[in-house]
């Protein structure tokens, strides 16, 4: 089974009021690093297709000239839902730029999810991974991995672990493919 990026002390009601409350993000950011992995060459982005929490499916491949975010993350996950705020500001930020953030839930129930989004209302589009077959074609096997995918629908990279997703390090590896030209 998946571990979280860091073992924090937190259970996951401490972490969601530590997250309402703006505490989270600072004391999961202390434990954990994010790490940039570049997508092994020739590897090509495995299909996905996946429900939201009402059942209306996605297909990565109707994202074909956008660049995607697959946000792999669980709301056992202390440092995933650190992490979501800046996400969900991301995704704001740069919709016009075409980029698109799909977070993708791993191997939790609807009423799990709906749960999670009445303690933690976003805006960013759930989809939910069942069984964790989406997990494991991706190869996540750490809370939160994000792979990054190129206009073309290439994966260009992933991030393992949490990341603010507003900070610097996180602009300088996004803007390249959002300044890349539409296929």
């Amino acid at each position: 089974m998946p571990v979280a990026a860091a073992p924090l002390a937190l259970t996951r009601r401490h972490a969601v009021a530590a997250l309402a409350l703006g505490l989270a993000a600072p004391l999961a950011r202390a434990d954990t690093a994010s790490q940039r992995r570049e997508w092994p060459r020739g590897r090509a982005a495995p299909a996905l297709d996946l429900p939201d929490p009402g059942g209306t499916r996605w297909q990565l491949e109707s994202a074909r000239g956008k660049v995607v975010l697959l946000n792999f993350w669980a709301s056992w996950c202390a440092p995933c839902l650190a992490e979501m705020p800046s996400l969900e500001l991301l995704a704001q930020r740069h919709e016009r730029d075409g980029l698109l953030v799909k977070a993708v839930n791993y191997r939790e129930t609807d009423a799990a999810v709906r749960r999670f989004l009445a303690t933690m209302p976003l805006t960013l589009d759930i989809l939910r991974d069942a069984d964790g077959t989406a997990a494991r074609a991706w190869g996540v096997r750490i809370f939160p991995s994000t792979i990054a995918i190129a206009r073309d629908g290439t994966p260009a990279f992933s991030v393992v672990g949490e990341l603010d997703w507003a900070g610097a390090q996180a602009r300088d590896w996004i803007t390249p493919l959002l300044a890349a030209p539409h296929p």
